[in-house]
């Protein structure tokens, strides 16, 4: 089954007395256990597609099912709790808590998931040493540089254990060698976790390692590449 499968979707935005129009006659499906970016120009509706899928906004016409569930049917509390459950999210600026240590924004999602304190430890301290962080699980995100920034929010997003993780411009704010290292971490964490990874991103680097390539514009999907899947280890 897909992870995600949207039919028909349509989204338009009411500006003033103006409807504009940014996702048009959208049909996708997102595999399971795959890396699937999302790119085309700026403006062209990729974040608002990303939205969609992260049940951050609702579309106003068509289909949107996530792991089975059909999501514009859900209550605003029903979908709150779905998307903490299912979705993980990784942001271009981090979105951190500055006044909360590195383990304690990893920490944060279980906190809000009433996970128990002892399967929280574990899962937190499994996920710092996974992305490379764990001697700074103490320091606060000031003290820590914009890569190191990224593997906790890495680490934050896997920690719900959810089926679906979200990234937008996840390399934007990082030089080229940091964000190659990103990409390779998170490459790493899809096939370890069996998660469904999916960017919205321009960045040449991130589209060249998608097993799928959405590509769009002008709110519509000009074309999907679909790659086989690649092997660990592949280069």
């Amino acid at each position: 089954m897909n992870v995600v499968s949207m039919n028909q979707i349509g989204k338009t935005y009411h500006l003033d007395a103006v409807d504009v129009p940014a996702l048009i006659d959208i049909d996708l499906e997102i595999r399971p256990n795959c890396f699937t970016v999302i790119s085309g120009p700026s403006g062209s509706g990729k974040t608002t597609l990303l939205n969609l899928i992260g049940c951050i906004d609702q579309a106003n016409r068509g289909e949107v099912i996530i792991a089975g569930e059909a999501v514009q049917k859900l209550s605003d509390d029903a979908l709150s709790d779905f998307r903490a459950r299912h979705i993980g999210f990784i942001f271009q600026n981090f979105n951190l808590l500055p006044v909360l240590t590195v383990e304690e924004n990893v920490e944060y999602p279980l906190l809000l998931a009433r996970v128990p304190a002892a399967e929280r430890k574990r899962r937190v301290g499994a996920l710092l040493e996974a992305v490379g962080i764990a001697d700074k699980a103490r320091n606060i995100p000031g003290q820590l540089s914009g890569g190191e920034r990224q593997r906790v929010a890495i680490a934050r997003a896997l920690a719900p254990s959810p089926q679906l993780v979200l990234a937008d411009e996840p390399t934007a704010n990082l030089d080229s060698h940091t964000g190659a290292a990103i990409i390779s971490l998170m490459r790493e964490m899809q096939r370890e976790h069996h998660l469904s990874f999916v960017f919205s991103s321009h960045d040449p680097k991130v589209l060249a390692e998608a097993d799928d390539a959405v590509m769009i514009r002008d709110g519509r999907i000009e074309k999907i590449e679909r790659r086989e899947q690649r092997k660990e280890g592949a280069s």
